[in-house]
C-alpha cells in the first residue's frame, strides 16, 4: 500500500497532463509501434513528438494576416 505522502504526490504529478485516447487500426498501431521502436522512443514520447512536429509545421505555413487567408479573387475584389 501506498502512504498518504505518496498518494499525494501521485495526485499532483496527474493533476499536470491530460489523458487523450487514440484509436488506430491494429495494422497501423504496429506500424506506428515499430516506429517508435526504431526511433528509440516509447510510443507516447513518439506521438507526442509527431504531433508537435505537425503543430510546428502548420503553424509556419499559417496566414500571417487575415488577409493572407483570402483567395487571389476575393483580394483583388476588396482593392
Amino acid at each position: 500500500m501506498s502512504s498518504d505522502a505518496k498518494r499525494a504526490s501521485n495526485a499532483r504529478y496527474l493533476a499536470k497532463f491530460k489523458t487523450v485516447s487514440v484509436r488506430f487500426t491494429q495494422t497501423d498501431a504496429v506500424a506506428v509501434q515499430s516506429a517508435a521502436d526504431s526511433a528509440g522512443e516509447s510510443l507516447n514520447a513518439y506521438i507526442v513528438g509527431a504531433v508537435a512536429q505537425r503543430m510546428e509545421r502548420d503553424a509556419n505555413s499559417a496566414p500571417k494576416s487575415p488577409a493572407e487567408a483570402l483567395p487571389p479573387e476575393v483580394e483583388n475584389m476588396l482593392e
